[in-house]
């Protein structure tokens, strides 16, 4: 659980916001709600530490348990923060532009609006108008902020945040000047009341001096808010690094700008930087210190996509028009060219265009302008030089060039041409080209299977979802239905996938609609049907298709098909018939954590995939020690090399359901720790009665000796009992085992379960500081 100290870190929140959640933390955990205290600790981490698939779950349902309970600060603080960390370091735009505008409605309610961090809704709603179109919402930007930032005094934590906010939306509107001056005003503000200004106001004045076009200034600006607490710490070092870059570009000091610029694998997960990283990027295209490939080129084209559906429009446009001056640096005349179509479609969705147009224009002369380069050889030739080039040396994007004269004539050079494109970002391109020559000719329904499935591919992938339907009713059946059961996967609608993949496995379609039925079905909890249609056809299945067919047959605990699938694989099963119950050594299952996290827990192997836990599992946890858990064979890591390394591998897989719950119960334990001989005879007393035992302190933890106030070796854990084990018996069991121990363990909890000797663990948690 996050203590105070921690979530007091993460800023804009107010102080007393963070007062009151350790507050709210202590009230959950004492209800025995300990699994949602623990989320509500971490929601700040998970937003910041990019840990979305947990936010994702965790923040929504902690907002609708708020609700239900009727705590409106905790529904707020939920929402802001799933909101955060959407619209922060995801860069969301239109997509968020609801939720922020809820948001900020919501805090103003009656029984919200006291609360102190309120005001950090009207914060989330400017940075979402500023993803979403920043020029195009400037002027919203700034009536909105200012009339908050009008009555906010500067000793205030939201203040900081508001003022770069009201920074940022003065550079969008073009006023840099006057961004330049607010931002040095807010700086003196608050040095004034006694508070240092936020990286994030510092970095965007030097934002606001390098748009003024004062590099110099930005520099000094940027290295002065070096010192300063970020809002977002985990943010800071790659933000601060792609500014920096970009001022020592302006600037023409490439050899500092290259060194300062983070590496691609270091952004790629960070939507927030990508413009600024890539404006970066093409200033120092020229230089011989960075490298400006077709892997580049690809990537900003997946970006550009991201930003297309996150409704980061004028991000989209921004990109294309870069990524396009970066195409013509390769000779990329016809990326370049698709870009310049793209960024014009673009600014269909701006409010305020600007000098794109223009912008636009001189991209396209530019192309017209740019010789491509040099094919190796003649028509005739292409296609069997396409496929005889060096696969890791070979540029795709040339070759799109090269095969273009053919595509759309030639089925082979079709083929080549428009999976290329479709592999460089450009499906919709490659599908219009393959449609032209198998639709619009009228051969679609007698055209090869691999045609179909890539011009498949191709429009999935360009999301052009009614033009498949199109196509799949001019294919006979198999192939209309495989295709429409392709298309329903890709958009998992897992019902639908039935239906379709059922209709092609009866028309004979072959393994790919197995595949496809039998993955949908998995989807709707049918397992047993999903195994029967891989069972049908086993001796077409390969390792993979087996291993998928015994998960489910054992989450549907059809013994006889995990048997057949295990002899395939050549894995030996001792017993003929019934539950497969086998020891097969110890294994690590990766489950969930009530933090939206995962823990592991050491298991023991019972078959080809399932797995009984070991240890003892906190109360509130879904699992226990005791279950029987199916996992995914898949190891997720590799076994060690070094012989050594691997004697001490225990191998860890992702558990895919609890096939049977053991019954166990928890109890914790907590005091100083004993003799050693003491917990040997404990620990045996614990395996002789079969209960599972695990210590989760370390040698860290410590209590206090309450005479001495000395520190004392801690030990503090979770003992687990099967169902038929009566609380009583494990209060008497544990009284017996410890009672000539120097220093008394406490089983507070269960002393309150069964009302004997409260009294006793209460003084002894509150002596020793437990």
């Amino acid at each position: 659980m996050g203590t105070l100290v921690d979530l007091a870190d993460w800023l804009p929140m107010d102080v007393d916001i963070w007062a009151w959640v350790g507050e709210t933390q202590q009230q959950l955990s004492e209800a025995g709600n300990v699994g949602l205290a623990m989320a509500l600790g971490d929601l700040p981490a998970q937003a910041y530490e990019g840990r979305y698939p947990q936010l994702d779950v965790m923040a929504p349902a902690i907002a609708q348990q708020a609700e239900s309970l009727e705590l409106p600060w905790l529904e707020f603080y939920a929402r802001y923060w799933h909101l955060i960390g959407r619209i922060g370091d995801r860069a969301q735009g239109a997509v968020a532009l609801d939720d922020a505008h809820q948001l900020l409605a919501f805090a103003q309610r009656e029984d919200v609006r006291e609360c102190p961090a309120t005001p950090a809704a009207v914060e989330a709603l400017a940075i979402a108008w500023g993803n979403t179109d920043g020029p195009g919402h400037a002027a919203e930007r700034l009536e909105t902020l200012g009339a908050y930032i009008e009555g906010l005094s500067p000793e205030k934590p939201a203040f900081s945040g508001l003022a770069t906010q009201y920074v940022a939306a003065l550079i969008d509107a073009g006023k840099a000047g006057e961004a330049v001056s607010y931002a040095e005003s807010a700086v003196e503000r608050l040095k004034t009341a006694g508070r240092e200004a936020s990286w994030e106001l510092g970095a965007e004045s030097a934002r606001a001096l390098l748009a003024a076009g004062r590099a110099e200034d930005a520099l000094t600006a940027l290295q002065a808010a070096s010192g300063f607490q970020a809002d977002d710490p985990v943010a800071k070092e790659h933000r601060d690094g792609v500014r920096r870059a970009l001022i020592l570009a302006t600037l023409g000091r490439i050899a500092e700008s290259v060194d300062a610029l983070p590496d691609l694998d270091v952004v790629g997960e960070h939507p927030r930087v990508w413009v600024e990283w890539s404006r970066a990027v093409a200033k120092l295209a020229g230089s011989s210190q960075i490298t400006n490939t077709w892997q580049l080129g690809r990537v900003l084209r997946q970006w550009i996509d991201y930003f297309g559906m996150m409704g980061a429009y004028r991000a989209r446009v921004e990109l294309a028009l870069i990524a396009g001056d970066l195409a013509l640096g390769r000779q990329g005349v016809w990326q370049a060219r698709l870009l310049a179509d793209l960024a014009e479609s673009g600014t269909a969705e701006l409010r305020e265009t600007g000098d794109l147009g223009e912008r636009i224009a001189a991209l396209r002369a530019a192309a017209d302008a740019t010789s491509e380069p040099e094919a190796p050889g003649s028509l005739e030739e292409r296609v069997g030089q396409f496929d005889a080039a060096d696969g890791f040396n070979a540029d795709p994007e040339k070759w799109v060039g090269w095969l273009a004269p053919l595509s759309g004539q030639d089925v082979e050079a079709t083929r080549r041409h428009t999976t290329t494109l479709g592999f460089l970002g450009y499906p919709a391109t490659g599908a219009d080209i393959y449609w032209k020559l198998l639709v619009d000719s009228g051969d679609i329904a007698s055209a090869e299977a691999d045609d179909v499935a890539y011009l498949t591919t191709l429009l999935i992938e360009a999301r052009q979802d009614e033009r498949l339907e199109q196509m799949a009713a001019m294919l006979p059946h198999a192939a209309q239905y495989l295709t429409l059961a392709r298309l329903h996967s890709a958009r998992e609608r897992w019902q639908e996938t039935v239906e379709a993949a059922e209709h092609a496995v009866h028309a004979g379609a072959g393994i790919d609609a197995r595949r496809l039925l039998s993955g949908a079905a998995q989807q709707l909890d049918q397992n047993a049907r999903a195994a029967e249609v891989l069972l049908e056809v086993l001796d077409e299945l390969g390792d993979e298709d087996v291993w998928r067919m015994i998960v489910m047959a054992t989450s549907a605990e059809d013994w006889e098909t995990v048997r057949k699938g295990a002899a395939k694989i050549g894995m030996p099963i001792k017993s003929k018939e019934g539950p497969i119950e086998e020891e097969m050594g110890l294994i690590r299952l990766i489950l969930p954590a009530p933090d939206g996290g995962q823990r592991q827990v050491l298991s023991i192997r019972t078959g080809p995939a399932t797995a009984r836990l070991a240890l003892p599992q906190p109360r509130g946890m879904d699992y226990n020690a005791g279950d029987l858990v199916v996992f995914d064979p898949q190891l997720l890591e590799p076994v060690p090399e070094d012989p050594q390394e691997q004697q001490n591998f225990v191998p860890p897989f992702a558990a895919v359901r609890i096939l049977r719950p053991g019954g166990y119960t928890s109890y914790f334990f907590d005091g100083a720790a004993p003799s050693e001989e003491d917990w040997a005879e404990f620990t045996e007393v614990m395996a002789e009665r079969g209960w599972p035992m695990w210590v989760y302190s370390d040698e860290n933890y410590t209590v206090t000796h309450p005479t001495s106030g000395e520190s004392l070796p801690g030990v503090f854990g979770w003992v687990a009992v099967p169902p038929n084990v009566s609380p009583s018996e494990v209060d008497a069991l544990l009284d017996d085992a410890t009672e000539r121990w120097v220093h008394p363990l406490a089983w507070l909890d269960l002393a309150r379960e069964i009302d004997v000797e409260v009294e006793r663990h209460e003084r002894i948690v509150k002596e020793y500081g437990l």
